[in-house]
């Protein structure tokens, strides 16, 4: 089919779906074999074993599928593959406590203390607090004896008690909503907070109130004592110790160099247990299940009107210096990315995985992306490396480097 035609093709679409041809404009006519190479020759360079990238616009769904979930076999990436998500799993924990907030067994505005004692500044520090990553609180995954922990033990089943215990042995980086600092801290306490007004574990209300009802069968959060990953999964990988993954600590050069040549191989940290992020991290999806998770979380299926509205309300810029740059709200984050071109999105890091998700309800456009390789050998969290690769390819006239 010609590019014309393809442009015709989609405006016909966007026309069916009651949507302005503005839409289109802002979208490419993609072809399958050329978004294909975009990504291969960009996670080439990442030297990732493995990844996907999910792309759903109105012109159709496009994959992109790079090597293979395991090092040693040749299984390539689908989009039921199951990945351990990290981060992603906080629009989940997010969602539950604004849908708690919605049946009134909580308040956003009422203060962590009522929930959980002994909480550093726990009157002070609101639930809203918590979930815009503003309640100052020292992050337990910052800690070098976590790492060191985990690298010991990596099969041990961590409590929320056992990490939030790690962070309040430190002193709080701050005062309560002064700044934005990303800290897992705030959801493994937002998770406790869920159970304790709820009555029920965590991934029972998880499953019931967002995984069944809105499609998402391959997603779940396992149990403390559970390393294992549903089949098919991909096995994750990463250079060098867990710390490389939890703090910001650079690669030394002889390592990066070994990577670079082939010499060195990553580690593989599949069966990492992830306990120790739960709520902030634990769970395992499918890019399929992101894809329909963030479309129904952004467009509003998942709260009613007012608590959705609230929802958007929340986002605040994470820079005060830069008031139309990167926000974040209840476990959501926001970015523009070009005039015609802004994602609301997350994404996920952890030992063996990186990932990325993200919807823009202007132009329809979903987007997934997955690795399972935490760190490329220059540094860089490998799918959020590959978002300029996709982003260059769904829209026009964007030239993100």
């Amino acid at each position: 089919m010609t590019a014309l035609r393809l442009v015709l093709a989609a405006c016909l679409t966007v026309a069916i779906a009651g949507c302005s041809t503005t839409r289109t404009a802002a979208l490419k006519a993609i072809g399958p074999a050329q978004f294909q190479t975009a990504v291969q020759d960009a996670a080439a360079k990442l030297q990732v074993p493995g990844a996907l990238v999910l792309a759903q616009t109105p012109q159709g769904t496009f994959t992109a599928k790079v090597g293979t979930t395991e090092l040693g076999a040749q299984t390539p990436p689908q989009p039921d593959t199951h990945f351990r998500i990290a981060s992603n799993t906080k629009t989940m924990t997010a969602a539950l406590i604004v849908l708690l907030a919605q049946d009134g067994k909580l308040t956003l505005d009422a203060p962590i203390s009522a929930y959980v004692p002994g909480v550093p500044n726990g009157e002070k520090i609101t639930l809203a607090d918590l979930l815009t990553m503003r309640s100052g609180l020292y992050c337990y995954t910052d800690a070098p004896e976590l790492s060191t922990a985990l690298d010991t033990d990596p099969a041990k089943a961590w409590t929320p008690q056992e990490v939030l215990a790690i962070a309040f042995a430190h002193p709080p980086s701050g005062p309560p909503d002064q700044a934005y600092e990303y800290c897992n801290t705030n959801y493994a306490l937002l998770g406790l907070v869920a159970e304790k007004v709820a009555g029920r574990p965590l991934a029972e209300q998880l499953h019931d109130r967002l995984f069944a009802p809105f499609g998402m069968p391959g997603t779940t959060l396992p149990a403390t004592n559970d390393t294992t990953l549903p089949e098919p999964y991909a096995h994750g990988y990463m250079y060098g110790t867990t710390l490389y993954a939890m703090v910001d600590e650079e690669y030394p050069a002889d390592m990066v160099a070994a990577a670079r040549a082939g010499t060195l191989q990553p580690v593989e940290y599949t069966h990492q247990n992830p306990s120790y992020a739960q709520a902030a991290g634990g769970a395992i999806s499918t890019a399929a299940d992101l894809a329909t998770w963030m479309r129904a979380l952004v467009t509003g299926k998942v709260f009613n009107a007012d608590y959705h509205q609230q929802w958007l309300n929340s986002l605040r810029p994470e820079d005060p210096a830069k008031p139309d740059g990167q926000r974040y709200g209840y476990g959501i984050s926001y970015q523009r990315y070009g005039p015609q071109a802004a994602m609301y999105y997350h994404g996920g890091e952890m030992p063996g995985f990186n990932s990325f998700m993200g919807f823009d309800p202007d132009n329809d456009v979903a987007l997934v992306i997955w690795t399972n390789l935490t760190l490329s050998p220059d540094g860089r969290t490998t799918a959020n490396a590959l978002v300029p690769t996709a982003l260059n390819e769904i829209y026009a006239g964007l030239d993100l480097g």
